[in-house]
């Protein structure tokens, strides 16, 4: 199996950074969101389970398959700094302030990104490799 051109990898990561960087750059009244308690930080979490799934994809495959704790911790670091940055951004946009419980949030959604792909990877190699099922005589 061929892997993507990498330009076919990354397109996805930088849609979603972008994506999160325009809505990020919205003053705090134009994003009406309901009352519910710390929706937010859930909003947030997705939002970067989203990114971290994203850069897990744009890495190479080769890369990703033999280092795949490397994978993992560059994932929840990218979703870190990228988070970093919009914080900051944020502190620039009116109605809009950076939060360290936001931090944590979109961190978590690094860590969320990271399970899901495992999940999908044991998943994947299950379908590809399934236990004999033979019974025993």
């Amino acid at each position: 199996m061929t892997s993507r051109p990498f330009w076919l990898r990354v397109l996805p990561l930088v849609a979603v950074m972008t994506t999160l960087f325009v809505l990020s750059h919205q003053s705090g009244d134009t994003l009406p969101l309901p009352a519910v308690v710390n929706l937010d930080k859930l909003l947030h979490l997705v939002a970067y389970a989203v990114l971290g799934l994203s850069f897990l994809f744009a890495l190479s495959p080769a890369w990703r398959t033999r280092r795949p704790w490397a994978a993992a911790v560059c994932t929840v670091l990218f979703c870190l700094v990228y988070g970093v940055s919009d914080e900051f951004h944020q502190q620039f946009v009116p109605g809009r302030f950076a939060g360290a419980d936001d931090l944590v949030a979109d961190t978590l959604g690094g860590l969320l990104a990271v399970a899901i792909a495992r999940l999908w990877q044991r998943r994947a190699h299950r379908q590809a490799n399934p236990p004999n099922t033979r019974a025993n005589s």
